[in-house]
C-alpha cells in the first residue's frame, strides 16, 4: 500500500521533488537513491531498493550538482558519501536497463535489427520505435525516419545495440508497439539526459 492507503499501482504514476532543481516531476523521470548501511548513497534505477528514496531528476547537471553541493547530506540530515563515479555509475545502470529491455522485446518477436527490416517495419507502419545508434554514420541514419506519432531513440552506442540484439553491433534497430516498448521509451529518455553530449546527441523523440 502507499501513502494514504493507496494502492502502489495508484501511486506508480506519482511525482517527486528533484534535490538538485526543486522541480516536481513524474518518478519515471528521475532517479532514486538510498543510502546504505554504511552511509554511502547507491543508484535505485529499478526503485525496488529499500530505504527512504531521495529523488533527482534524469539529467547529468542536476546529479552533479547533488553530488558536488552534498545535497544526499542536507535530505537525509545525516553524513552521505558518494562515489567519484556515482554519475558514471547511474549512466551505465541506465544503459544497462536499456539494453534488456530492448533484448527482452527481441525474444518477444517486437524487436528487430539491421537495415532492410527496419526499413520494411517503417513501411509497412510495423515500427512504433526508431532506434539508432549514436555512433552510427549520419548519412546511413538520415535514410530512416521517425514513425509518424511514434519514438526515436538515439543514445545507445552501435556497441550497446549489439549486446540486445546479440551482435557484434547494431546501428539500426525498431520495436513494435506492446509488450515493454514504452517503458524502453522512458528509460531512454532517462539515460539520455545522464549521458554526456557526445553520447547524448540522439534525443529521443516523442
Amino acid at each position: 500500500m502507499g501513502r494514504g492507503g493507496a494502492s502502489k499501482d495508484a501511486e506508480s504514476g506519482a511525482e517527486r521533488k528533484c534535490l538538485a532543481t526543486g522541480e516536481v516531476q513524474p518518478k519515471y523521470k528521475m532517479i532514486r537513491f538510498v543510502i546504505g548501511p554504511e552511509g554511502q548513497a547507491f543508484a535505485d534505477v529499478m526503485g525496488k531498493l529499500p530505504g527512504r528514496g531521495m529523488w533527482v531528476s534524469a539529467d547529468r547537471a542536476a546529479l552533479e550538482t547533488v553530488v558536488k553541493k552534498g545535497l544526499f547530506s542536507r535530505s537525509a540530515k545525516q553524513p552521505v558519501k558518494t562515489s567519484d563515479d556515482l554519475v558514471e555509475e547511474v549512466e551505465r545502470q541506465l544503459a544497462r536497463r536499456v539494453v534488456d529491455l530492448i533484448s527482452m522485446q527481441r525474444k518477444a518477436g517486437k524487436a528487430i535489427a539491421g537495415y532492410e527490416k527496419v526499413k520494411s517495419w517503417l513501411q509497412t507502419e510495423e515500427a512504433l520505435v526508431l532506434i539508432q545508434a549514436v555512433d552510427g554514420s549520419g548519412r546511413g541514419k538520415s535514410k530512416l525516419s521517425t514513425p509518424h506519432y511514434g519514438h526515436y531513440i538515439g543514445c545507445l552506442t552501435a556497441d550497446e545495440l549489439g549486446l540486445a540484439f546479440g551482435r557484434q553491433t547494431v546501428i539500426h534497430g525498431a520495436l513494435a508497439s506492446g509488450g515493454l516498448t514504452l517503458r524502453v521509451v522512458e528509460e531512454a529518455h532517462r539515460l539520455n539526459g545522464v549521458r554526456k553530449n557526445e553520447a547524448g546527441s540522439g534525443q529521443p523523440k516523442g
